[in-house]
């Protein structure tokens, strides 16, 4: 069932959000080359719990860590470890937080030191596809509106969607309905109301869209082992412009 939240349940999402938003902010200052994604986890853990939130991954479905890091040709839900980031990588940084037994989600796509041109455009265009999204989340359009105008951007440009994993909807839990695809024909789907609160997230590939679950049952690549980017806000609809809850003021 897909709740709209009231006034009182956004503030607590906006809490949730902007604390994700700084945690995020933060690692981001800490990417460059020889840091270990055990370190940032640790980052993370650390300022989240400064701000009287709970790190909302951990533990989730099992998962061991605050944050999910995927280096290069990993998509999502990679383990923090002992794995040092090199001059040239890519890292996607996955975070959530809970606040009063609210959620926010947020992701990026970062670069660590010098890396080629067209890892920068495929970082570029991911972001790019979430705001062509959003442009569509309005009151009266249809969920699939979305997932179209992020689908139509990435492939104008000559990537691919990823279609095995997919963002939702978020509120007092991290996943809530509906799911939301970023790929697939408009005009489907519910109706957009206000209140509706959606984790939108563009999981993008240089080469095929197809990806594969590693043995440790979590780490997901691209079954070509080319570069994946992620880029995902906690947004709310809104009797105007879609609200994002997961970005910094």
């Amino acid at each position: 069932m897909i709740t709209c939240k009231s006034e009182r349940e956004l503030m607590y999402m906006r809490e949730a959000g902007k604390i994700a938003a700084e945690a995020l902010a933060k690692l981001a200052g800490a990417v460059q080359p020889g840091v270990t994604t055990k370190e940032l986890d640790r980052l993370a853990e650390e300022y989240i719990r400064s701000c009287g939130a709970r790190p909302a991954f951990k533990g989730l479905y099992g998962f061991p860590a605050t944050i999910c890091s995927s280096v290069n040709e990993e998509v999502v839900h990679g383990i923090p470890g002992l794995r040092k980031l090199e001059n040239g990588d890519i890292i996607s940084i996955d975070i959530g937080t809970e606040v009063n037994g609210y959620f926010g989600d947020c992701a990026v796509t970062l670069a660590v030191g010098k890396v080629s041109d067209e890892a920068w455009r495929l970082i570029k265009v991911t972001e790019e596809s979430f705001y062509a999204g959003i442009a569509k989340a309005k009151i009266g359009n249809r969920l699939s509106d979305i997932s179209n105008a992020v689908q139509k951007y990435v492939e104008e440009h000559g990537f691919s969607v990823v279609r095995d994993y997919v963002g939702h909807g978020i509120g007092s839990s991290m996943h809530e309905e509906p799911q939301v695809p970023n790929f697939g024909k408009p005009g489907r789907g519910p109706r957009l109301q206000a209140g509706m609160t959606l984790a939108i997230e563009p999981m993008v590939n240089m080469g095929t869209y197809e990806v594969r679950t590693l043995p440790d049952n979590w780490t997901v690549v691209t079954k070509d082992r080319k570069l994946s980017s992620h880029y995902e806000h906690t947004i709310a609809i809104t009797d105007n412009e879609p609200e994002i809850l997961t970005r910094l003021k």
